[in-house]
């Protein structure tokens, strides 16, 4: 795991684009899924706040994460991402480690209907806050969405 190198961004697209596919596509029309995916595999990246996992060299998973401007003096996760070949190999647990070691207070936002991301969060010692709001990914149709925050220290 570390800082996302300008090299990386090739693989952070395709895990961007595959994690997307799987998990969030079928939650939108086929086209719109579609342009979304491949939107995320060509997406330009801000690398300040940019963690990569690698294994043999491939980016597996990553996280981008900025100081919260909702919650003073939070952490906000705004995107994390594993690749699906990397799914219950460790390597999302390893980069969730490293991206909230040492920060005391750090929050996220994500869907409602994505039990298999809601049970990672849990179970990396997120807790689910009742807060919800509404996203809209572009189709005119928002998602629901919650927030988890993990406070330590």
């Amino acid at each position: 795991m570390r800082p996302a190198r300008a090299e990386d961004v090739p693989g952070i697209g395709e895990v961007h684009a595959a994690s997307w596919e799987a998990v969030y596509a079928p939650l939108f029309d086929s086209t719109f899924a579609e342009a979304g995916i491949a939107d995320r595999r060509q997406r330009q990246r801000v690398l300040d706040g940019l963690v990569v996992a690698l294994s043999a060299g491939r980016v597996l998973a990553f996280s981008y994460t900025v100081p919260s401007g909702e919650r003073e003096r939070f952490l906000e996760i705004l995107s994390f991402y594993g690749h699906p070949d990397g799914w219950g190999s460790g390597v999302a647990s390893a980069l969730m480690a490293g991206t909230i070691g040492g920060v005391e207070r750090v929050h996220l936002w994500t869907l409602r209907d994505t039990e298999q991301s809601r049970r990672f969060y849990r179970k990396c010692g997120f807790v689910e806050t009742g807060n919800e709001r509404t996203r809209d990914f572009g189709d005119g149709k928002p998602l629901a969405q919650v927030e988890y925050v993990l406070v330590s220290g």
